[in-house]
């Protein structure tokens, strides 16, 4: 095992690399990761992804689809070089400048993210639903000079810009003669990429802050090939497969799965900019999409449409970003005869880790690691458990946990050489990994351990649920109470008679210590803007 010694930067703005954690504070990375991981020392990921596969004659394929159109990666490569050019010429970046990327899922938000990398900079790409005060915190965290907006959602990005001297320098994608299109229009197709470090950062990545402000991650050049490099004995993407989902770019699931995968291996992706149940199924229809990104929420809203649409193409359905309930599982593959891959990741880790091999599969199970990964069960001081014990999920891999400016997160997050994600899981003998809970979701209740997600399971066979979340909310007699937010399909079934049902349907199901003593209707349950299940907000609330 080893903490890799840095490489000489090709950037001339350091401010990545000055606010790295100290190495030693790094993940370690096993030194018996797969030969498709040994990347040259000098290395641009966008000109992996995007030069290549035109200089390897996929120049007249398709790369992006939209609802309204299709460019080929020749269009691509050409939008990037000149955006690129935008950067350097009209912008002023230099190598290492960060730049702030605002738009939806769209071409032109491809084309800017490769062209940053291509020129030098760092990626640091923003949910389109976040608000002025949300964004100050990244451009303030991140020291952001340079940002390219979609004009529609420029408003906020303006109201922040108030507060943030720093950032100099905003162009948004309008035809008019001072911005981003326009002055693109004037560049050449040609570009020469800068030839940057494999361990210069590439992207800052910031969590969704579930718990406090969100925290940047930093990620490398090698970073993000590793990932392609990683999910491609699991996913076997050839040049003629369609991907499509729901997550924003900002949300580095997203990210993976709707840019970097397809075009690491030739193959294309549908972008659409508002992505629900009945859009996400009538691109899959109208692409022939072949493979799928998204999360549980979204799976088990597109089942009870999915007979209206053919979906004949789909072989790959990968799930992530919450637990992935029988419920959904089960009701996916009625609807499409596809079985659903269940995967965990993080932000902290840029994409998954963890995922269910194709011919092993094992119901409820999160899977088993991803090539070039590890992961162990812990408990409080690092010390690993036996099979079949709830501890801490600690991994490593060819990428880690990096925070941008956070000794003490940093600390926290990894210890002995590993990344704690914050998840309580078991493994059985046969090396497959099962969630149990956030760690700081599970539910201590007169001495029982309780897994919120187990409770969530039987909950979500009822016939009237459509979402829920269960939580430990603090109670005198027992020390927490399971509490159960609950998201029903017809609200006016709420009432003290479909409680007790719920009640007795989980005292029947699972140990009757388990169960709901306190359940609450919601017209919807929070959410952070990655989509994830704002727990804490829940907690409150039950306080």
């Amino acid at each position: 095992m080893t903490r890799p010694m840095l490489d000489p930067s090709a950037y001339t703005d350091s401010f990545a690399r000055d606010n790295l954690p100290p190495v030693d504070l790094w993940p370690v990375f096993p030194q018996a990761a797969p030969d498709a991981l040994a990347y040259p020392k000098r290395i641009n990921a966008a000109a992996e992804l995007i030069d290549n596969a035109v200089a390897a004659g996929f120049g007249a394929r398709p790369a992006i689809r939209t609802p309204e159109s299709v460019w080929s990666y020749d269009e691509l490569l050409a939008r990037a070089n000149r955006i690129a050019a935008v950067l350097i010429e009209d912008m002023g970046l230099i190598p290492g400048n960060r730049v702030l990327l605002r738009a939806p899922n769209n071409p032109m938000l491809s084309a800017c993210w490769l062209a940053v990398l291509k020129a030098g900079g760092i990626a640091v790409a923003t949910m389109p639903l976040l608000r002025a005060r949300e964004l100050v915190h990244v451009i303030d965290k991140a020291k952001i000079a340079l940002a390219l907006c979609d004009a529609r959602l420029a408003g906020e990005l303006e109201a922040a810009r108030a507060a943030c001297p720093a950032l100099r320098c905003v162009f948004s994608n309008t035809e008019r003669a001072d911005g981003l299109e326009a002055r693109a229009a004037h560049k050449s197709d040609h570009f020469a990429n800068v030839v940057t470090s494999h361990d210069d950062v590439a992207l800052i990545a910031f969590t969704s802050g579930t718990t406090g402000l969100a925290k940047g991650t930093l990620h490398f050049h090698r970073d993000v090939l590793a990932v392609c490099d990683c999910w491609q004995p699991l996913l076997q993407t050839s040049p003629d497969d369609i991907f499509a989902g729901s997550a924003p770019f900002a949300f580095t699931f997203g990210l993976g799965a709707l840019l970097l995968f397809p075009l690491r291996f030739g193959a294309s992706s549908v972008l659409l900019e508002q992505a629900n149940a009945e859009t996400l199924l009538a691109a899959i229809a109208a692409h022939r999409v072949t493979t799928t990104f998204t999360v549980p929420t979204l799976y088990r809203a597109m089942i009870p449409l999915a007979a209206r649409h053919d979906l004949s193409a789909l072989k790959t359905c990968v799930s992530s970003g919450e637990h992935l309930p029988v419920a959904v599982l089960e009701g996916w593959l009625r609807a499409t005869g596809v079985r659903l891959i269940n995967s965990i990741g993080s932000t902290e880790m840029l994409h998954a880790f963890i995922a269910m091999p194709r011919d092993a599969v094992r119901q409820n199970a999160a899977g088993r690691t991803l090539p070039g990964y590890q992961a162990i069960v812990v408990d409080d001081d690092m010390r690993p458990l036996p099979p079949e014990t709830i501890g801490r999920l600690a991994v490593r891999g060819p990428t880690g946990c990096r925070y941008l400016d956070d000794i003490e997160q940093q600390k926290r997050q990894v210890r002995d050489g590993w990344t704690l994600t914050g998840d309580a899981f078991r493994a059985d003998r046969d090396g497959f990994f099962w969630y149990h809970a956030r760690t700081d979701d599970m539910i201590v209740s007169a001495g029982y351990n309780i897994s919120g997600a187990e409770v969530e399971e039987v909950l979500l066979e009822h016939a009237s649920v459509r979402e829920c979340a269960v939580v430990g909310v603090a109670d005198e007699e027992r020390g927490q109470m399971v509490k159960a937010f609950i998201v029903l399909n017809d609200p006016r079934e709420a009432g003290a008679a479909l409680t007790g049902a719920l009640q007795e349907k989980v005292k029947s199901s699972i140990a009757p210590y388990k169960y709901p003593r306190v359940i609450e209707y919601l017209d919807a349950l929070p959410r952070t803007v990655s989509g994830k299940i704002q727990r804490n907000a829940l907690r409150e609330r039950g306080a």
